[in-house]
C-alpha cells in the first residue's frame, strides 16, 4: 500500500513511497515467502514503492532485487495522479472510450493494456527463460501481474480486470516441462501477531 492509498489515485510512473501499513505488508509477505523456504532471486518494477517492497521481501534471505524499467505499471499519461471520478469529469469522452476498449485505448501520454503487455511479457519471459528449478519473485504493479496472469491463463486482455490484484498480494505460478500452472492467485498472508 502507497502513501494516500485510500484516495485511489492512478499513480502508474509516478514515483511515491510505501506507506507505514505497506511496509508493514511487505513485511508480513516476506516471513510467508520465508516460511516457503525456497531460494529465490528477485526482480522489481524500478519504482521506488515496488523497489521498497522487494527489499523488505528480501531481506530475510540476503537477497538484493534487480530493480527493471520494464517491469513499471501502466504510464497513465495525463491521467495519472487522478482518481476515477476526476478522470470521468475531465475526460468524459475519452473514459467512455477507455471503459469500452482498455486494451487498446490509451490516455494522451499514455499506454493501453495492450501496450503495457508488450512491454512486459518479453521481459517476465526472459526472467524465467532457463530458470529450471529455481524460484524466482517478481514484485511489480496491478495492472502487469494482470497482463502476465491474462497471458498465462489464456484470458483475453478485454478480460484484464476480471482477474483482482489486491495491494501485496501473492502469486505462485509453478512451471512443468514449460507448462505453467496458476497454484495461488490474490492471496494476501494473514496479519503475524
Amino acid at each position: 500500500m502507497t502513501v494516500n492509498a485510500q484516495e485511489r489515485r492512478y499513480k502508474g510512473h509516478i514515483d511515491v513511497p510505501l506507506s507505514d501499513e505497506g511496509i508493514r505488508q511487505a513485511k508480513r509477505l516476506a516471513e510467508f515467502i520465508r516460511n516457503l523456504d525456497a531460494p529465490i532471486r528477485i526482480f522489481c518494477s524500478d519504482l521506488s514503492r515496488a523497489v521498497k517492497t522487494a527489499e523488505t521481501i528480501g531481506q530475510p534471505f540476503g537477497i538484493t532485487p534487480v530493480p527493471l524499467k520494464g517491469l513499471r505499471e501502466r504510464h497513465f499519461g495525463a491521467w495519472e495522479g487522478m482518481t476515477f471520478d476526476e478522470i470521468k469529469a475531465a475526460y468524459p469522452k475519452e473514459f467512455t472510450s477507455w471503459a469500452r476498449d482498455p486494451m487498446s485505448f490509451s490516455p494522451v501520454g499514455g499506454e493501453s493494456t495492450m501496450d503495457v503487455s508488450l512491454r512486459v511479457l518479453p521481459v517476465f519471459y526472459d526472467l524465467i527463460k532457463d530458470r529450471g528449478d529455481e524460484t524466482i519473485a517478481v514484485v511489480a504493479h496491478g495492472g502487469v501481474n494482470r497482463v502476465i496472469l491474462c497471458d498465462i491463463l489464456g484470458i483475453p486482455l478485454t478480460h484484464i480486470f476480471r482477474v483482482e490484484q489486491d495491494f501485496i498480494c501473492l502469486n505462485i505460478i509453478d512451471f512443468y516441462d514449460g507448462v505453467p500452472v496458476v497454484k495461488l492467485l490474490n492471496y494476501i498472508p494473514e496479519l503475524c501477531p
